[in-house]
């Protein structure tokens, strides 16, 4: 166990890039890295994933948390908890009484929180990570209303030390997205935050991919200043049905091309498309929709979309007027990842409330609390804890052991991953944060981060606190 410690240590301190490491970049994936369902095109099935995950958890040893106040993220609240973490995967969560089994190193945790890791499911880091410079501003492809042939991945610089200060965060999974220029943004990826020297080193295996679609002023606004279509609202719907009817169209020559092939016929199959094999993957289940939308009007203009077309929409991102149709989004299931205190800066956001996430919490609709900034990122736990204060003001009396799945449980379904991560129960990833005081205190730090159960980050461990070249010879960086 010690050679483990070791070990671990070791891939925290290598020299230069804290993002640069040996076991979180390994050649074997842990598990498949494809999803395809049995929906998808037989004959695109073998392609729905070229670049395949190769994470490998770090060096990671079996551990009992002990006696500190868990949350599970699905409604309980444990005083004096006993958290098991074995192989990389949560063993047991309970009680004082729960029995430890043998060899397992203890932490004690009186007086401490412990939650599951938590989740950003709207993140650019890496697509624009820091330092900020033009050249490393990759997030969005604004060269067509409709890209969804890009994907995320290919801008992620996995060296952004974005993704340390997160960590020291708590946040240990994160979804990152192209940027909302244009209808169709591409594909987004989700990543476990882990040091890597490529993006498949940190992409989690066997995750679905989001297509990016932004509705509202964006779109609007950058091609309408180029005197193109979208100019208006009504340009984005013509465009998003457009290319929704060309997508539907591809997908039936595929179909057929597999109906003549099942049948024993000689064919050849239809000229690949990178855009509209992404759009066929969202119209097959496979891909998520996650759609940029703040106003209420607009997110039922979507829907009606999603009806005419026959797909899902996960969920609607920034969403400032979700508690305005709470009641829909709680019957068609949608989450809803939105902020506390980001509002009226510009006209589609000016109707947004810091009640917004327990509005949506109190209707049965599923709250997320995202951040979408570098820096935001970095104290999810504290824009949560804004958002559960603005609700109980109003009246809405939420407890924080359900207020904490907008940041882990609810996160995680929001990105499709909750059957792996996002709550403390038994058999999932052991992706866990101790934090120094209740989570949902502005003093709150977090003292420890396992992602699969591997020490990532520890605040009073300098072998598990990350380094960069970016901030070497920066104030504060010295006694690091």
């Amino acid at each position: 166990m010690r050679s483990l410690l070791m070990a671990a240590a070791a891939a925290m301190a290598l020299g230069g890039c804290a993002t640069t490491g040996g076991t979180g970049s390994s050649d074997q994936p842990d598990t498949p890295p494809s999803r395809a369902s049995a929906e998808l095109l037989p004959g695109l099935r073998g392609l729905a994933d070229p670049f395949p995950s190769t994470y490998q958890p770090l060096p990671r040893e079996d551990v009992a948390i002990v006696g500190g106040t868990v949350f599970t993220a699905t409604g309980q609240r444990i005083e004096n908890g006993v958290v098991i973490l074995v192989d990389g995967r949560i063993a047991a969560v309970g009680g004082p009484d729960t029995p430890i089994p043998a060899g397992v190193r203890r932490i004690d945790a009186a007086g401490r929180f412990v939650t599951p890791g938590i989740i950003d499911a709207h993140s650019h880091l890496g697509v624009y990570p820091s330092p900020s410079v033009q050249a490393t501003s990759d997030g969005n492809e604004a060269t067509n209303p409709n890209t969804a042939q890009v994907w995320s991945e290919h801008s992620v610089w996995p060296q952004d030390p974005g993704f340390n200060r997160a960590r020291e965060g708590g946040v240990t999974t994160l979804q990152i997205l192209p940027g909302s220029a244009n209808l169709f943004g591409g594909r987004s990826v989700t990543l476990r935050n882990v040091p890597s020297v490529s993006m498949q080193g940190m992409k989690f295996p066997d995750a679905p991919y989001g297509l990016k679609m932004a509705c509202g002023e964006n779109p609007s606004r950058v091609y309408g200043g180029r005197n193109q279509s979208p100019a208006t609202g009504m340009g984005n719907m013509a465009g998003y049905r457009a290319a929704w009817i060309e997508a539907q169209n591809y997908r039936r020559r595929w179909q057929e091309y597999d109906r003549r092939i099942q049948a024993g016929e000689t064919a050849d199959p239809p000229a690949r498309d990178l855009r509209l094999e992404t759009l066929a993957g969202v119209l097959s289940g496979d891909i998520l929709v996650q759609n940029h939308c703040y106003r209420a009007d607009e997110m039922m203009l979507m829907l009606d979309l999603a009806r005419e077309f026959g797909y899902r929409i996960t969920t609607f991102h920034h969403a400032s007027e979700s508690y305005k149709i709470a009641d829909v989004l709680a019957r068609e299931g949608i989450c809803s990842a939105t902020w506390a205190g980001w509002w009226g800066f510009k006209m589609e956001s000016l109707d947004g409330i810091e009640e917004n996430a327990a509005i949506l919490h109190e209707a049965g609709a599923c709250a997320v609390i995202h951040s979408d900034d570098a820096t935001l990122t970095q104290r999810l736990n504290q824009e949560a804890a804004a958002a559960l204060s603005a609700g109980r003001r109003a009246g809405l009396d939420i407890a924080e052991e359900d207020a904490i799945a907008w940041i882990t449980l609810n996160a995680a379904r929001s990105i499709g991953v909750e059957d792996q991560t996002g709550s403390l129960e038994v058999g999932k990833r052991a992706d866990v944060v101790i934090w120094s005081a209740n989570p949902f205190s502005i003093y709150a730090l977090a003292d420890q981060v396992f992602i699969d159960g591997a020490r990532v980050h520890d605040r009073f461990d300098e072998a598990y606190q990350a380094r960069s070249d970016f901030e070497l010879g920066q104030p504060g960086q010295g006694d690091r």
